[in-house]
């Protein structure tokens, strides 16, 4: 396919126009942010790095939350001021079709989508460590969530833990009992009156132990008050779980996570299969928006570009209204997740259409 003076114009005017919508909504989100954090940051003994790589971080983030919506404002603002200024009209003139003019919309938009795949799987979680390292350390600092009383885990599939209590100060679990089966049947059974993670041999230290060993219609028992260290799948990373902590994993290590979960029975993985499959949807979104953004535009109305703007910030509204319901619906297991996290590309994707049905006419 060969690029043309026309494509070569506009793509340059679409990268343009949604890099300036991009930094210019992400200063205004930076300045709001800060206003809510400020006390924090002031009375915090945090330093001038700690605030610089938190806001890098931040501005990562909200380029993967946001990146459709500064397209889509980007794509209105000067496809409006071509309608503006008769440009659109004059290519008509020219016997260019509307489909031929949605071509080079298309290219940009899908080199943004590119570019927001990458920093949504790759670039965007390594500097939301830095946000959520920040926030969890400084801003929100009682937002662990993860469960220390009546704790039960898979650590392998044949291989199961119940945990009374567990201190996250001292790391130290109490009233541990680990069961192992074989075919469906119980194989032994562990009890300690306490564990303590040793970090330096990352081994629990178990002491005050018995286990008991079952063969058959055999049973061996044996009693020790001598310590002994134990390769339990178990780290205490696994006690510490907040609801944002899937954006600061790679989709590599969602993927790990996701597997490993699962094999736990642990509920969180829906959360980061959610986000895994945020990352692809939100990407292929600017692509509709783009075309979305084309058809309402692309014609010279009266309100010119203020009306445009209106509407394309509307229609971006509407988009994240409806990506929160999904969200909603994928959290609670009434659809599967993947259908849910693309369910409003779908549907935008339909009103895409049916906008440039119309506007072919």
């Amino acid at each position: 396919m060969q690029i043309k003076v026309l494509d070569k114009y506009i793509i340059k005017k679409f990268l343009s126009t949604v890099l300036f919508s991009l930094l210019i909504l992400t200063m205004i989100s930076c300045a709001i942010d800060f206003s809510d954090k400020v006390q924090a940051i002031i009375e915090k003994p945090c330093t001038k790095k700690d605030v610089l790589a938190y806001y890098i971080g931040f501005m990562f983030h909200m380029t993967s939350l946001l990146m459709p919506l500064y397209t889509l404002v980007g794509v209105v603002f000067f496809t409006s001021r071509l309608a503006f200024n008769s440009e659109i009209l004059s290519i008509f003139n020219a016997g260019v079709s509307f489909n031929r003019l949605l071509r080079p919309y298309l290219i940009g938009g899908s080199l943004i989508a590119l570019f927001h795949l990458s920093v949504n799987h790759f670039i965007a979680p390594i500097f939301n460590h830095w946000k959520l390292s920040f926030e969890h350390t400084y801003v929100w600092t009682d937002q662990d969530k993860g469960r220390t009383v009546n704790v039960h885990f898979l650590t392998a599939p044949d291989t199961k833990i119940f945990i009374k209590g567990y201190n996250k100060s001292n790391l130290t679990m109490t009233g541990m009992r680990l069961e192992k089966f074989r075919r469906n049947k119980i194989e032994s059974i562990l009890e300690a009156e306490n564990a303590t993670w040793l970090p330096e041999k990352e081994t629990w230290k178990i002491s005050q132990w018995s286990i008991r060993i079952f063969d058959g219609l055999k049973e061996s028992f044996k009693r020790s008050t001598i310590p002994m260290d134990s390769a339990i799948n178990l780290t205490p990373e696994d006690f510490v779980y907040f609801s944002n902590q899937n954006q600061e994993m790679t989709t590599p290590e969602l993927q790990q996570v996701i597997k490993k979960e699962e094999q736990r029975g642990l509920s969180y993985s829906r959360s980061y299969a959610i986000e895994k499959h945020r990352r692809t949807a939100d990407a292929v979104t600017n692509i509709i928006l783009t075309i979305i953004g084309l058809a309402v535009a692309g014609r010279k109305v009266r309100g010119g570009m203020g009306f445009h703007l209106a509407l394309g910030i509307g229609i971006g509204a509407g988009f994240i209204l409806l990506s929160k319901f999904a969200v909603s619906f994928a959290s609670s297991g009434s659809v599967p997740v993947m259908l849910g996290m693309w369910i409003p590309n779908l549907i935008f994707a339909g009103i895409a259409l049916w906008l440039i049905s119309r506007a072919q006419k």
